[in-house]
């Protein structure tokens, strides 16, 4: 039902908009963020009607009842007014199967997301593709930008205590959400004396902001639809025909050519339960008949380093003759000190060590 719902609005969102010329999104003014940045970038870019739309950035009531549509201030969210805001104590709205709090980039990409990727794949807002994408796009990319935005951490705070865990090093505080943030200015710039001006100057960095963190979903968008979807199907195929090199299916082929098969491969398997575990994956260098060919181990998770069943450790590295003395198998490449990855100069040498390596 909520489905259903969401597609409605997103594919009556372009018959509510203004065609007068002279259509306005309004947002806050002051410090801003990533979400309302993304949410002007993904209006004004990818939905035709709005590409036009002049920003005014305020908090005076009257002049945001003036704007066609406002993001991240208002203290509304009424997709049938064009209102985005997340602020108020009763908002509570996720996206469909998520449990993270929408920001203004979360609202504006769940009504308008699959207007956006059905324009880039050329495909109806309510196929499966779009869909798809539309779900992926959303937790690979959005739902990080709504988490900071509403002060949620990836992890529990009380469950990362209670285990006594901590940081090993500084990754630098470098996410989505710091990258739009490091654009405004410091405390100590200068600020023109001309309220105007010093408007102005602001703008000009909010500007700068939406762009930089415009560019970065529009990478996402391209992955997902250029590269990512494509995928599917060489993993799909590969995963349908596992069980020719090993009768329990432990072992992948990527023939052909090398595709991104971590993000397919857990969903087939959750999807094909009953299959079993792939351990490893076996994919060419290039496409060209002389390539050399790696053996991959399969990741605990896609974010794991540690390996469901890593190469031996008597193999883990030596390279080249040695190696083909240590595994008995001729024309062997390498084999990592950490045992994640390997290569062999052929197929059926990269296979050999593959299920040598089942034995281990």
């Amino acid at each position: 039902m909520l489905r259903a719902s969401l597609t409605r609005m997103a594919e009556n969102a372009a018959k509510r908009l203004k065609t007068d010329g002279g259509l306005a999104i309004g947002t806050h003014n002051g410090h801003f963020h990533a979400d309302e940045a993304l949410a002007v970038y993904m209006l004004r870019k990818h939905i035709p009607t709005y590409s036009d739309a002049k920003l005014v950035r305020t908090r005076d009531p009257k002049l945001l009842d003036e704007c066609h549509t406002i993001v991240d201030v208002g203290g509304v969210y009424d997709p049938a007014a064009n209102r985005y805001d997340h602020h108020q104590r009763t908002f509570m709205t996720t996206f469909p199967g998520r449990a993270t709090k929408l920001s203004s980039a979360g609202l504006v990409y769940m009504h308008f997301g699959k207007e956006i990727i059905s324009r880039r794949i050329a495909a109806p807002e309510e196929s499966d593709t779009v869909n798809l994408i539309w779900n992926k796009i959303y937790e690979s990319f959005i739902e990080a930008l709504d988490a900071h935005d509403n002060g949620i951490s990836v992890y529990d705070p009380a469950g990362i205590a209670a285990a006594g865990l901590e940081k090993k090093f500084s990754n630098g505080g470098f996410t989505l959400g710091a990258m739009v943030g490091r654009l405004n200015p410091n405390w100590n710039d200068s600020v023109p004396e001309d309220p105007v001006e010093a408007q102005q100057a602001e703008d000009a960095r909010f500007e700068m902001a939406s762009q930089r963190i415009g560019e970065e979903f529009d990478r996402d968008l391209d992955y997902y639809t250029k590269a990512w979807l494509p995928a599917r199907e060489v993993v799909s195929t590969a995963f349908a025909a596992r069980q020719e090199y090993d009768r329990d299916g432990r072992i992948m082929v990527l023939k052909g050519q090398s595709a991104p098969w971590k993000d397919h491969l857990y969903t087939l398997e959750e999807e094909n339960q009953e299959a079993g575990k792939v351990l490893y994956v076996l994919y060419p260098e290039n496409p060209t008949p002389d390539a050399k060919w790696r053996i991959q181990c399969v990741p605990e998770s896609k974010d794991s380093f540690q390996s469901r069943k890593p190469l031996p450790s008597g193999w883990r590295g030596f390279r080249d003759e040695e190696l083909d003395k240590i595994a008995s198998i001729d024309g062997c490449v390498f084999v990592h000190a950490a045992g994640f990855i390997g290569g062999n100069k052929s197929f059926d040498g990269a296979l050999a060590m593959a299920k040598k390596a089942l034995e281990l």
